[in-house]
Parts: structure tokens; sequence; C-alpha cells
């Protein structure tokens, strides 16, 4: 059983990669097994076809995201802490290693045609929802918190994308500081008086 564990954790490790090297799903289970260092019919065996094997590779992807969420909310304290936390977390330098970022790209475009990953997609886009509007709330209100949300993570995804497009330009620090610098505009724009008001005062 640990060395079953042991060769599934090897190919997907190997499919990231593999991926990434390419930066499409345009890659065999043959050149993912040989990547690993098995047989491509022990590949078949374990995941049965391609896309059921960068389903996984997704998964594990997701999972490891999620830890490290988790870990950066848990150590934060307050919403300010907590968003920039979430912040940080999406741009782990982890998650720019062995092809992770062409792995994301190709990601959305299996949503496109995979129940599976369109599923695994919202999920993921419902916890960042979730751990942004949490936060925002107390900081913005709970009418501006869910706008704010979908607009920090349509930037967040599209820093990804773009990184997927142009993979010998990708540095997580300032991507992380772009949505930093959002966050602030629009939680400064919440705070400002709107002329109405201002005329009232």
């Amino acid at each position: 059983m640990a060395k079953e564990i042991e060769r599934r954790r090897d190919l997907i490790a190997a499919t990231i990669r593999e991926i990434g090297a390419q930066g499409t799903l345009n890659v065999t289970v043959g050149q993912i097994a040989k990547r690993a260092g098995v047989s491509p019919g022990l590949a078949f065996h374990y995941f049965g076809d391609k896309e059921a094997l960068f389903l996984a590779a997704m998964r594990w992807i997701l999972r490891d995201y999620g830890l490290q969420v988790r870990a950066a909310l848990a150590a934060a304290d307050g919403p300010a802490e907590r968003l920039d936390a979430v912040i940080e977390a999406n741009f782990a330098e982890s998650h720019f290693r062995d092809g992770a970022v062409a792995a994301w790209l190709n990601f959305y475009v299996l949503a496109q045609r995979s129940t599976e990953a369109a599923r695994l997609l919202a999920l993921y886009h419902r916890r960042l929802h979730s751990n942004l509007v949490h936060d925002l709330r107390p900081l913005a209100g709970a009418e501006a918190a869910a706008g704010i949300a979908v607009r920090l993570a349509a930037l967040i995804d599209g820093l990804y994308l773009r990184f997927a497009l142009a993979r010998d330009a990708v540095e997580a620090a300032p991507a992380a500081a772009e949505v930093r610098a959002a966050l602030s505009i629009e939680l400064a724009a919440v705070a400002a008086p709107t002329p109405r008001s201002a005329a009232r005062s």
C-alpha cells in the first residue's frame, strides 16, 4: 500500500512538472510515466486515463492551497491581517514551482469540457470568495464586501493566467503587492464620503 501511494504521488508530481515543461495538456501518459520513472501501463492502472491523472494533480494542488490558506488564517489576528494572509497564501512560492502555474491555466481550459474539473474550479472559487467576504464585511460593510471580493478574486486569477502565458516572468511578491494595492483602493473608496453625504455634513 505504501508503495502504491508513493507511485501515485510520483505520477501526480510528474504530471505537474510535465505540463509545466510543455505549457499544455497535450502531453502523453507515456511522457508523464517516463518522468515519474514508471511504465505507462502502471499509470493507466492507477488513474485510468490522462484526464483522471490531471484531475488528481489538480486535487493535490488545491489541497496544498487549502492547507496554506488555513495555516495563514490561523496565524492572523483581525480582519485586515486575515485578508493579507489570504493574499499572501494565494501567491506562496510553492504555487509557482514545478509547473503549477501552467497546470492552473490548463485547469481552466479543461473546466470548459469536464464536469469534474468545473466542479473543482467552482469549489476553489467559492472558498476564495467566502474567505475574502468574511473579513471584508467588518472593514467595508456587508453591502460592499461581495463586490470587492469578486474583483479581488478576478485580479488573482488574472495574474495567474498572465504568469501562465509568460512563464519566464513569474514573480510572486509583485503580484501579491498588486492585489494588496487593489484592496487598499477598494477600502479607501468605501470609506470616502459620497458627494451627497459630504454636502449634508
